[in-house]
């Protein structure tokens, strides 16, 4: 070969090494690029099957029924014996959508930190603690106790409108007024029953409960104490009126006492309840009820139902048709941690025998009651008439159901969230000797209380 061809061969070797590099890589990346190609397309699909499931989830959810009831919740009293129940138990005393308990100061005692309203189950409950003293009876022994109280409550919502709820407590099964145990009998087992079961209807601003049911009046303890739970059927609308104003109607069928032989005993009763904005420098509280009883059959009774009403060869003596009228005033201009609220109760009896028809309280209070580091104080003055109020379910503060005349004083303080101490002292004795019974007309009988209330 001559040196031209040399060269030419040469210059040629390099085009030809790059070809027989080059053809096999460029086609090896077309097939890398198909495979890669491929992969995507299937990503693809895969996402689109995915969000397609995702907007069918979600259109299931949509349709589903989301359960977020208001929790039926218990408001303690933050006095212990001393209530203006405007305000829910309750709880299980009541609800938000009901009148439920609070306190003549208009707020509760620290309470529990909420159940989160989504929840289904509502659960809270409350101990208290007591050291009693009672003295000055000159026909009777002074006499020192210790008291125990333990209530739970809870309570279910089976959705939006429908809930039942229960209570069990401490106590005499027997006695509707009271939930206290005395420390004794050589340390036997506390009794237990079962205070509330009811089932809760709400449609928009009615609530209805039926069963053994929260209390769901206005009220104070001259006519209605804290721990009667009625047996039959209530019911609660709640009017807005405006600038937080609001309108209740109240009203309550209640089995007193059912019998086979003879007619029952019942009672029914309403009320109307107005109340201005609770912020605002000066808040007016006024309810107005009526509760008519029929008292057929006594056979449920026994000697602590009649208490101090007049009672004879198994019967009543009077009848019991109630007009009942509560006031309250709140002046906030003090600050927050110092209310000072005013609250009167007066009851009249159409259907007492002989004039013993009238009964009337009134509190005087300062200071919150609810928060860490709170003080409040309080006096109370209450007097009845023999039959102004049926004794069966007025007050137990003391050893008088009825026919008496009453002073108190109060100090409540709050160390810790969730912990009240308490001390109220009761001056008292009966109003009219003709119906003063064991005790003797003159009589000013003293009882102090000191309470050690937790609540959850």
């Amino acid at each position: 070969m001559n040196k031209a061809a040399l060269r030419s061969a040469s210059a040629l070797m390099p085009l030809v090494l790059l070809v027989g590099i080059g053809t096999p890589a460029r086609a090896q990346s077309a097939a890398d690029f198909a495979e890669l190609r491929s992969e995507i397309a299937a990503l693809r699909a895969a996402q689109a099957e995915s969000a397609a499931r995702i907007e069918a989830l979600q259109r299931q959810l949509a349709q589903a029924p989301v359960a977020t009831p208001e929790p039926v919740r218990i408001v303690a009293s933050s006095t212990p014996d001393v209530q203006l129940q405007t305000q829910q138990a309750a709880g299980l005393v009541g609800s938000a959508d009901s009148a439920s308990p609070i306190n003549p100061a208009g707020g509760s005692a620290p309470g529990a930190t909420p159940t989160p309203v989504a929840s289904r189950l509502t659960v809270n409950g409350d101990l208290r603690l007591r050291y009693e003293s009672n003295w000055g009876d000159r026909d009777a022994r002074n006499r020192d106790r210790g008291v125990l109280r333990a209530r739970l409550r809870a309570a279910y919502a089976i959705n939006q409108w429908l809930s039942f709820g229960g209570q069990i407590g401490t106590g005499d099964a027997d006695d509707p007024n009271s939930t206290d145990i005395t420390l004794t009998g050589f340390d036997d087992d506390l009794d237990i029953s079962l205070d509330q079961i009811y089932a809760r209807v709400t449609a928009g601003n009615l609530t209805v409960f039926g069963g053994k049911v929260p209390q769901p009046f206005v009220r104070t303890e001259l006519v209605w104490d804290g721990d009667v739970s009625p047996e039959g059927v209530s019911a609660s609308y709640k009017l807005s009126l405006g600038n937080g104003a609001t309108l209740r109607a109240n009203a309550l069928y209640f089995l007193v006492d059912e019998s086979v032989a003879t007619a029952d005993s019942r009672m029914i009763g309403g009320q109307l309840a107005f109340e201005t904005k609770a912020s605002a420098p000066l808040k007016a509280e006024l309810a107005a009820g009526y509760y008519r009883y029929s008292l057929r059959s006594t056979a449920g009774e026994d000697g602590g139902d009649v208490r101090s009403n007049r009672f004879l060869n198994g019967a009543y003596l009077s009848d019991y048709r109630l007009l009942d009228v509560i006031a309250a005033a709140t002046y906030n201009g003090l600050g927050e941690r110092w209310p000072v609220r005013v609250v009167g109760d007066y009851v009249h009896n159409f259907g007492a025998a002989k004039g013993e028809n009238t009964g009337f309280g009134i509190d005087l209070l300062v200071g919150r009651a609810s928060r860490k580091g709170d003080w409040r104080v309080g006096y109370g003055y209450a007097q009845t008439d023999v039959d102004a109020v049926f004794a069966a379910f007025s007050h137990d503060n003391t050893n008088i159901a009825t026919n008496y005349l009453q002073h108190s004083l109060s100090v409540d303080y709050v160390p810790v969230p969730n912990l009240m101490l308490n001390a109220t002292y009761y001056r008292y004795r009966p109003k009219d000797a003709a119906f003063a019974g064991t005790n003797r007309p003159n009589d000013w009988l003293d009882r102090l209380r000191l309470n050690f209330v937790v609540s959850f």
